[in-house]
């Protein structure tokens, strides 16, 4: 029970990071209009706006990344939970996967694009091994 509840822990990281980047976001958005105050034109619609905040957008992509391939990560975490299949291989993982996702984070945010494209490959590795391990901890435990 120990260790089932450890996935928690990674599961809480992940999720400072979500709030950690949007507050970035926010910062940034804020910063941007008090420099340069939006007119009516600025917001008229979407593209507009997208065109108004693109200086400040970066934040903005990671926030919508951390809503792409993570889901399935916060999709297995219950799943590992319910099963009591978060053990010391899985705890780990979902460790190196949310390092692997703070590397990214910080990377695409700073305009590193090499560093961001191996970080997300490694980690999509690392959440591809979550869940082709529970899929065979699944199949030992039906035996």
């Amino acid at each position: 029970m120990m260790m089932t509840r450890a996935i928690l822990w990674p599961t809480f990281a992940l999720v400072a990071l979500i709030f950690a980047i949007s507050i970035t976001l926010l910062l940034g958005r804020i910063g941007h209009m008090r420099r340069q105050p939006p007119t009516a034109r600025d917001v008229a619609d979407v593209e507009a706006s997208r065109a108004y905040f693109r200086s400040v957008e970066r934040p903005a992509a990671n926030l919508a990344n951390l809503f792409e391939l993570p889901v399935l990560y916060f999709a297995l975490v219950p799943l590992l939970l319910l099963t009591g299949l978060a053990g010391l291989a899985q705890v780990t993982l979902a460790w190196i996967y949310v390092a692997l996702r703070a590397g990214h984070s910080i990377a695409h945010i700073v305009g590193r694009v090499r560093l961001r494209f191996a970080l997300f490959l490694a980690s999509t590795g690392i959440l591809a091994a979550m869940w082709i391990g529970f899929a065979i901890d699944i199949g030992f435990s039906a035996r």
